[in-house]
């Protein structure tokens, strides 16, 4: 049997990741992917007068359901729980106050100016829709540093625990790889069905892409390109640079370094990564600004029903029981807490919500000098560790300030010794990892956060693993029941994104246009009636 392209870029991607597997694939002339672009919701000018929507949750999915829905005339009404609009879109700052579900409270205590986007804390450059929002509302970006080569990468059992820069692993990956792949290459192993041409063109690759010498081996830096740092910089006179020492194949596998030096070849991890100027919860409050009275703070629900022209829902707001009648009703609500309200949804709607398993994901912020800058030359970008609370996520912003708040400890905790540890013990750990990549940096930290949605009231999970029933809870979701409609990360196939929020609502305001637009149809005029 040939040895086909599809062959050897499976094993290109076994054994070099997803950036010799993506690098090849353009050197063989395939495309790459790109985002789901804008799309405008195919609706007649006030189309929706008349017609009222009731959204529960006012998140990135309700606030979007909501402003689609007054452009096209219908009169709505948002019922979010807490104070404020975006749900787990947050940015925290001084004098903000953290509320568990518990009753465990903390506030924040960092210089003005200084914050955390304790939620949503970037937005890629495939993301069309939720920036095309940021065009609309005027919400200011720029660049969040997602990765750069000044970064470390730490584990206990490699390289005697000694932090190493990514730039290094980088490099020195590339080089060991690239050289196994040039032998095959020169051996012929892969002549039978790459072409001539291909094999030329993977051979050439291979040598720049590795930095191989003429021998076709990697010795580290063997062009004077420096890709993995200098152990001596070039300078003036005559300062003659001088390469790090590549590090061998087996510190490199041992270390297991692969997926945290390649999660920005994620899809969406790709650069260019966006962030708001201020923070993230920018983008909602543009919405609610937008929206004005539309949404209603402070207004958690309490039940809601079918009734014979659509829905009626309970909430309470200001210590009082009220009540809303509408047509229709968008859901979105996290599914933590839409199983506690009693409701009548349909009984493959109530598996797949209730059966549905929650994240909880945690991090926590600490405040101090900006030694990462100043002593490292690290400016934005994550920091890994294999053990311990990780990564350390260091601030895009305000680059050059004299102080920070960056993340040391960005994880999964449930079924985890860290979910049950104490507050203390858990900010214990993580001036541990700050010592382990920063050795003496972490008596510099103070006024730490801890954060964990699967502890936050009103939203009680980061985001879900799954729903109840698999792929089948979520195709039954992204339908109606009767007056209700789904919207949220929780109902795309983008979970855990602003952008997966956005399109899941756009597509329940098309479905419900498309609704509303059918029963116009079928229920002809009166003037129709008397021609």
């Amino acid at each position: 049997m040939g040895f086909t392209r599809r062959d050897f870029l499976t094993r290109v991607g076994q054994v070099g990741g997803y950036s010799a597997a993506f690098a090849s694939m353009q050197v063989l002339g395939l495309m790459p992917m790109k985002g789901e672009q804008w799309k405008a919701i195919e609706a007649p000018p006030n189309s929706g007068k008349g017609t009222k929507v009731v959204v529960l949750g006012g998140g990135i999915g309700g606030l979007v359901s909501a402003y689609e829905l007054r452009k096209l005339g219908y009169d709505v009404t948002v019922l979010e729980a807490r104070s404020r609009p975006g749900g787990r879109v947050w940015t925290g700052r001084n004098g903000d106050k953290i509320e568990f579900a518990d009753g465990t409270t903390q506030t924040i205590a960092w210089k003005d100016g200084n914050y955390q986007n304790i939620g949503a804390g970037r937005i890629p450059s495939i993301h069309w829709t939720i920036l095309k929002y940021c065009r609309e509302l005027n919400v200011q970006l720029e660049v969040e540093v997602n990765t750069t080569r000044s970064s470390l990468l730490q584990n206990d059992n490699a390289n005697g625990g000694v932090p190493i820069t990514q730039r290094r692993v980088e490099a020195d990956t590339r080089g060991h790889i690239s050289e196994l792949l040039a032998k095959c290459v020169l051996q012929g192993a892969l002549d039978q069905d790459l072409s001539p041409e291909d094999k030329n063109r993977m051979f050439a690759f291979l040598n720049s892409y590795g930095d191989l010498d003429r021998a076709n081996k990697y010795v580290g830096g063997s062009h004077g390109l420096g890709r993995s740092g200098w152990k001596i910089p070039p300078a003036a006179g005559k300062q003659v640079g001088v390469v790090e020492p590549p590090l061998d194949m087996k510190t490199l596998l041992d270390a297991n370094f692969w997926a945290n030096l390649l999660f920005t070849e994620e899809f969406p991890q790709q650069a260019t990564m966006m962030q708001c100027v201020g923070g993230n919860d920018r983008i909602p409050y543009a919405f609610a600004k937008s929206l004005g009275n539309v949404v209603q703070y402070s207004s958690p629900v309490t039940s809601f029903k079918r009734i014979a022209k659509g829905v009626s829902v309970t909430y309470t707001q200001g210590g009082k029981e009220k009540n809303i009648e509408a047509a229709y009703c968008i859901v979105a609500l996290p599914f933590e807490i839409l199983k506690k309200i009693p409701n009548d949804l349909s009984a493959p709607y109530q598996a797949a919500v209730n059966g549905s398993t929650p994240s909880g994901y945690y991090k926590i912020a600490w405040e101090s000098r900006r030694f990462w800058e100043q002593d490292y030359n690290i400016y934005g970008g994550l920091s890994f560790l294999s053990q311990g609370p990780s990564p350390l996520w260091y601030p895009s912003a305000n680059l050059m300030a004299p102080t920070g708040v960056f993340v040391a400890g960005y994880m999964e905790e449930q079924g985890t010794p860290f979910f049950d540890m104490t507050m203390e013990q858990k900010f214990a750990e993580s001036r541990k990892s700050v010592e382990k990549l920063h050795p003496g940096h972490g008596a510099e930290l103070t006024n730490p956060i801890y954060f964990s949605w699967r502890r936050m009231k009103w939203n009680e999970a980061s985001w879900i693993h799954n729903w109840g029933g698999g792929r089948t809870g979520y195709n039954t979701l992204i339908e109606a029941d009767g007056p209700y409609y789904f919207a949220g990360d929780t109902v795309s196939n983008i979970n855990a994104w602003m952008e997966g929020a956005a399109l899941s609502a756009k597509r329940v305001v098309q479905m419900i246009s498309d609704k509303v637009k059918t029963a116009s149809i079928a229920t002809p005029t009166k003037s129709t009636f008397d021609s």
